[in-house]
């Protein structure tokens, strides 16, 4: 199979459903992934790179504003080209429920999106080309985690353990929200949501609870680092004036600016 079947055999999936409280006052009216950062919106971002990769079949769940965010996507990239799945429990439950309405198009090859997830290119490109394994976190690495951080440990390049919980002496990185199933993958992942979610307390999980059942008990979960890359999670206000410089950036690296930008930002900060 060439490199661009291949691809365009792959399915990325967002988890978009969510308003995003704590990114008020911005989210007040229309969901996260619909912030402009930069000129084009957070799900924009995404699709763009998942197309740029070769990646076409792109499904979006989605919850809060769905209507908002149907009429972005028909106008940006022409009616019927992204699919979405509407998740009317978005107010009362967190994204395992999201992943549960999409289980019917996790086939073979897929990629798993979190909607809150901006990030370069190539960080989809390294997971992307990493070796087929079940199932693979693109992660990263830095001096030092927080009580937010989705963490990992690691056992060689195999993940042992992914959860916010994690002890910080045993922490090796933490998880972008971004992961590419294949080679059994995608099976293991939908029966273990299958028996997830008849428990009472599904619809407050994340579904790396799920990821991280499957590491410790299956080894079939695995790590790519994107070590050196660019990406940023919008969580907070914060985070948002954090994207707005990166890509900002971004544009100032493709244009040969990226230097002087560089300096200018260490200077006003």
């Amino acid at each position: 199979m060439g490199f661009f079947e291949q691809r365009t055999r792959t399915t990325a999936i967002i988890l978009s459903a969510g308003q995003g409280r704590r990114l008020l006052p911005y989210t007040a009216n229309s969901p996260k992934c619909l912030i402009d950062v930069g000129g084009l919106r957070v799900i924009e971002w995404q699709i763009d790179a998942l197309m740029a990769a070769g990646i076409t079949r792109i499904t979006a769940v989605i919850g809060y504003g769905a209507d908002q965010v149907e009429k972005v996507l028909h106008d940006r990239y022409g009616p019927g080209v992204i699919s979405t799945i509407y998740n009317p429990f978005f107010e009362v439950a967190d994204n395992l429920a999201s992943c549960w309405m999409a289980r019917h198009v996790m086939h073979d090859d897929f990629i798993l999106l979190n909607g809150d997830t901006l990030f370069e290119p190539p960080v989809l490109e390294r997971l992307l080309d990493a070796p087929a394994r079940a199932i693979t976190l693109a992660i990263d690495k830095k001096p030092a985690y927080d009580s937010d951080d989705m963490k990992v440990s690691l056992v060689g390049d195999r993940i042992s353990a992914v959860s916010k919980q994690i002890a910080l002496d045993s922490v090796d990185g933490e998880s972008i929200g971004m992961m590419h199933f294949q080679a059994g993958g995608g099976p293991l992942f939908r029966s273990a949501l299958e028996d997830s979610m008849r428990r009472p307390e599904a619809l407050q999980n994340w579904y790396l609870s799920i990821i991280n059942h499957l590491a410790s008990t299956t080894g079939q979960v695995f790590a790519q680092s994107i070590e050196g890359l660019d990406w940023n999670e919008l969580d907070f206000p914060a985070d948002l004036k954090a994207a707005q410089a990166l890509v900002k950036f971004w544009a100032c690296r493709k244009n040969g600016t990226a230097i002087a930008f560089a300096e200018d930002e260490k200077e006003s900060s």
